[in-house]
């Protein structure tokens, strides 16, 4: 046996280095509390750490030595930013676990988060689930059917090793010529509120005696959220997007504020200011609303990120002094910048602020302290790297089951027979020759809408899913032949012989700006369409499109008349309430005009007169229920 005798002044020395061991490992220690380990973790930082931190890049931009060069934060896929076409669960995977091995070798191992735009389901990866957009999801007014949704998205997105997502939007559409209306449940706040029951689908259900408006995240089967745009995009004038929202105090606490206060309570961990501006100031600049409103009198506790190179368009033209945008947009309060491609400038400007002391440290701490605070509770610095644990999510049966649901409750009857006519629907299984009809019957990118594998979406079969066409010819009867033809003329009309036609026209996929609209008509040839088919033989004419659209000329010729807003892939959804097997329950979650010079238009105003009001929806009773009578 070796004894060593230490003199006083080593064992001094030993009994320091094992003290700063420890304290070093304290911010990695999931025993000490939250604050704790935030406040050990920013004293080591530098100031470059932190910016790093407080900086969101592209995929297209990373790699791993950049984020570790940099000490970037956090990393996303902007509309149709993906690592290879039609990329497997494994392969996105890969990509993000290669980005996270270069945030984990840095100085402090602080790893990065990665976010997406999964709005609709995991609408950015092939194989995914696509539900119906939030424009038809308000229709069922079922904030437990949207939770479901919520959770299996989580279930989606983590699958391809992801924890955060740019969602929901709790805009509150005012006026249906904005692009963006389609992300709104609805011109009534009250059901946007009841379906930011969406967070805790997405992130988990707060447990018991957890911290009031606080950020939760409930494990690797769930996802960070984020509520958008705060506040008031869904009211700008004349729809057009990102532009001014003119309203007083009491009409934005009313209309435009309670989604936020719902989604705060219901511990969303992320906030996404708007691009559009309040009253002539840049919502990205707007110092009272976002520190003075939500950061002190809502007392929110997670993270404020800009949307997409949403700093630089507080100048106009966009980026035209960016060393002002990026004052003014931190000391508004804006924690993360979403760049998304030049960083450098970010970095390096925002630098230069702070040792010009323009920008405080306690400023930036704010900011750091916020994001780390969802890290902590994201796991992510006990569960880094991703797995393949869950692959098998996407796209899975049981989802595209409750997505066909999602369909059947999405969809309102605003017309079935008039004038004591027998009504149409439940169409007849059994029929001798019928007509599908339409640019919207057989196109899976037409039936899911902007936000579907790129950005603006694209017509044509995208991804995985049932067209209507073939959700038609899965549900009649076997000896029923179907006839499909685009857009028949009154040549071919009158040369056949139809029981009846089926006709889905609609809009073509857009997102933001590009579908802001002034005249709101589906896309050509779509109204001949109508015209052709349903001045020959009976119809049902199903409207595919993000909002309402001008259809009162039409409305004489046509038998029935279904709002089947963006249904996603699983059109099966379509056929099973159109043929009886479900019956229509939908009501109407915004109101159909009758002339787009009625617009802005929304239940209770005082020139009400619409085309179909606010909650019209015809119901119908399945076919099993009506042969038991």
């Amino acid at each position: 046996m070796v004894t060593v005798r230490l003199s006083a002044q080593m064992a001094v020395v030993v009994v320091l280095c094992f003290r700063i061991e420890a304290e070093y490992m304290r911010y990695k220690d999931p025993k000490q509390p939250l604050d704790v380990r935030i406040e050990d973790l920013i004293r080591r930082m530098t100031l470059e750490e932190k910016i790093g931190q407080m900086t969101m890049i592209d995929r297209k931009v990373a790699s791993a030595d950049i984020i570790k060069a940099y000490f970037i934060g956090a990393l996303l896929s902007g509309g149709g930013s993906v690592p290879a076409p039609k990329a497997s669960a494994e392969t996105w995977i890969n990509m993000v676990n290669e980005f996270q091995n270069g945030a984990l070798s840095t100085r402090l191992g602080i790893p990065v988060f990665y976010g997406i735009d999964a709005v609709h389901g995991h609408n950015t990866v092939y194989n995914a689930t696509i539900f119906p957009h939030n424009v038809g999801l308000g229709v069922t007014r079922d904030p437990e059917l949207v939770k479901k949704i919520g959770a299996a998205t989580a279930l989606e997105v983590r699958a391809t090793g992801i924890p955060y997502t740019f969602a929901p939007c709790v805009a509150v559409c005012r006026d249906p010529r904005w692009g963006r209306c389609f992300e709104s449940y609805s011109e009534d706040h009250e059901i946007v509120q009841a379906m930011t029951e969406i967070i805790p689908g997405l992130q988990g259900d707060l447990p018991p005696d957890y911290p009031s408006d606080f950020p939760y995240i409930g494990g690797r089967t769930k996802v960070a959220a984020c509520a958008k745009h705060f506040v008031g995009d869904g009211g700008t004038t004349d729809g057009i997007n990102e532009s001014n929202t003119i309203i007083d105090w009491d009409g934005l606490l009313s209309i435009h504020m309670p989604a936020y206060l719902d989604s705060i309570r219901k511990g969303v961990a992320t906030i996404m200011i708007s691009f559009s501006s309040l009253n002539g100031t840049k919502m990205h600049a707007n110092y009272d609303l976002i520190t003075g409103y939500l950061k002190k009198t809502l007392k929110f506790q997670g993270i404020v990120i800009s949307d997409s190179q949403g700093i630089d368009k507080i100048t106009t033209p966009s980026h035209a002094n960016y060393t002002y945008s990026v004052e003014a947009s931190i000391n508004a309060g804006i924690d993360m910048i979403l760049v998304p491609e030049n960083f450098t400038e970010l970095i390096d400007t925002l630098t230069l602020l702070v040792k010009k002391n323009v920008i405080s440290m306690s400023r930036i701490n704010d900011a750091v302290e916020r994001i780390l605070r969802v890290k902590f509770i994201m796991g992510l610095f006990e569960n880094s790297m991703a797995d393949f644990s869950l692959v098998n999510q996407l796209g899975s049966q049981e989802h595209r089951g409750l997505a066909r649901e999602a369909v059947r409750r999405s969809l309102v009857l605003l017309k079935n027979g008039e004038n004591g006519d027998a009504p149409l629907i439940p169409l007849p299984k059994k029929a001798k020759k019928i007509l599908v009809a339409g640019s919207h019957a057989n196109d899976i990118g037409n039936q899911c809408g902007g936000w579907t594998i790129e950005w603006h979406g694209l017509s044509g079969n995208i991804t995985i899913g049932t067209t209507i066409l073939a959700a038609v010819k899965n549900t009649i009867d076997p000896q029923t032949e179907v006839v499909y033809h685009e857009n028949p003329n009154k040549e071919f009309m009158n040369s056949n012989s139809f029981s009846y036609a089926i006709v889905a026209v609609g809009e073509l996929p857009y997102s933001e700006t590009v579908g802001d609209s002034m005249n709101l008509t589906i896309a050509k040839p779509g109204y001949d369409t109508i015209s052709n088919v349903c001045q020959a033989i009976k119809c049902v004419v199903v409207i595919i499109s993000g909002r309402p659209v001008v259809i009162q000329p039409y409305l004489p010729l046509i038998d029935a008349l279904v709002a089947a807003w963006l249904p996603g892939t699983e059109g099966q959804g379509v056929a099973d309430v159109l043929f009886g097997d479900y019956g229509f329950t939908g009501k109407l979650a915004r109101t159909w005009f009758k002339t787009v010079d009625q617009l802005p238009m929304n239940v209770g105003d005082p020139h009400y007169d619409p085309l179909f009001p606010f909650g019209f929806g015809l119901t119908t009773t399945p076919r099993d229920m009506k042969e038991s009578q």
